[in-house]
């Protein structure tokens, strides 16, 4: 193989294995660092290695360099006393993740959700639970941590370092929590799923639109937490929700790997199969306990329902964002409703339930709220600010399709 194709080769695991191969190896280690070194050890050495050609299974040839590695660093530096109370191992009867694994019907391996539980333990601060989960069980660099989190990347790296500290010092079990430690982690854990998810939805700073292997990551470990908690609202409600956008997947970009707005997708294109999972679980979701996720994906469900875009019931979806907001009261929830009363009642409305969000401080670097503008200024024939508004949309996207899109609009606009 070419050092070309090599590289891709690795850069395809690391974005697909990272995870796996960490989780599996912090079971050796008992040791955040020493894994992740050992972790990048074994990707290194993959360079060279899968020049004779990239093994049948990428994942299992990294896991098990990772792993021998780390043995063979624990023997001759006699550190595996001094490591294991980093991290306590308990017995494996105790931990249930090997049951939720066994009764999965897909072969997903439990270690990752040992991994996303300990990052999301309640000693962290909430930021600390994302930003660590961000770097250890996505794989984001720290600088791209950093970025999400618009920091600079020497704080971030220090964020995460005092984390990890903490998570060593606090003496946290690698495992999953039994039933009587598990809910008080419950929402952690699903935020950190669902920020996953949305990072991979629309890539920040990235030349693709999605990141597959972070939405399908997501996906795997909502169905581990559905498995855990087969009884708990919030949990059905995000799996819903994260199987109803993610049948619409293949049909956001074209054949070019161009964005293709929600109004003109092809829906000939969406999963059935997903569609059909994502609303029974909406159903059973809101049956039990309307929730912050069970309502999303409920206004997903009417996207899905719906055969065209003319056939949309915008007055339902308003009114879903009316019960999400008081359920759940965010700026983005608002910009959303707004852009909803748009659809529903015209460009004037929906203009007019934008404006007071100009003004809100934690929208001021978000783009969405930008393109919402210029659509409805653009329906209305206010060509100017129209402009304006989509070429600060422009400047504040990350994704080079997305940006691609909103650029496409500007030059329609311009047209005219």
């Amino acid at each position: 193989m070419t050092a070309a194709a090599v590289s891709a080769a690795v850069a395809h695991a690391h974005r697909r294995e990272w995870a796996f191969v960490l989780a599996a190896t912090v079971r050796v280690t008992r040791d955040l660092d020493l894994a992740e070194e050992c972790v990048q050890d074994a990707y290194a050495q993959a360079l060279t290695s899968w020049v004779a050609g990239v093994p049948a299974r990428p994942g299992a040839w990294l896991t098990t360099v990772a792993r021998n590695r780390a043995l063979d660093l624990l023997r001759r530096q006699a550190t595996m006393t001094r490591a294991l109370p980093l991290l306590i191992s308990d017995e494996p009867a105790d931990d249930i993740a090997d049951t939720v694994a066994r009764n999965l019907d897909e072969a997903i391996p439990d270690d990752r959700l040992r991994l996303i539980t300990t990052c999301c333990h309640p000693a962290l601060s909430r930021e600390a639970q994302v930003a660590l989960t961000l770097r250890l069980v996505c794989g984001l660099t720290t600088g791209e941590v950093a970025r999400a989190f618009l920091v600079p990347e020497p704080t971030m790296a220090a964020r995460i370092t005092r984390a990890k500290k903490k998570i060593a010092a606090a003496r946290i079990p690698y495992r999953v929590p039994g039933p009587a430690d598990l809910p008080e982690r419950v929402e952690s854990v699903l935020t950190v799923v669902h920020l996953l998810y949305t990072s991979g939805h629309t890539a920040p700073y990235h030349t693709d639109l999605i990141r597959r292997d972070l939405t399908e990551r997501a996906v795997d470990l909502a169905r581990m937490m559905r498995a855990l908690l087969p009884e708990n609202a919030s949990v059905a409600g995000l799996l819903a929700l994260l199987l109803l956008s993610e049948s619409r997947r293949d049909a956001r970009t074209d054949v070019a790997g161009n964005m293709v707005a929600l109004s003109d997708q092809d829906r000939d294109r969406w999963d059935r199969d997903r569609i059909t999972e994502g609303i029974a679980l909406v159903r059973e979701s809101l049956g039990r306990n309307p929730s912050r996720y069970g309502l999303e994906a409920a206004i997903a469900a009417v996207h899905a329902e719906s055969h065209t875009w003319a056939d949309t019931d915008w007055a339902e979806i308003v009114g879903l964002y009316d019960v999400l907001g008081q359920l759940w009261p965010s700026p983005v929830v608002t910009l959303n409703h707004a852009v909803a009363v748009g659809f529903a009642e015209g460009d004037a409305a929906g203009l007019a339930a934008l404006e007071p969000l100009t003004a809100e401080p934690q929208l001021a670097g978000y783009g969405y709220l930008a393109a919402a503008r210029a659509n409805f200024l653009a329906g209305l024939g206010r060509t100017a600010e129209a402009r304006i508004a989509y070429n600060e949309a422009i400047l504040l996207t990350g994704n080079d399709v997305e940006r691609a899109f909103l650029t496409a609009r500007l030059a329609a606009l311009d047209a005219e």
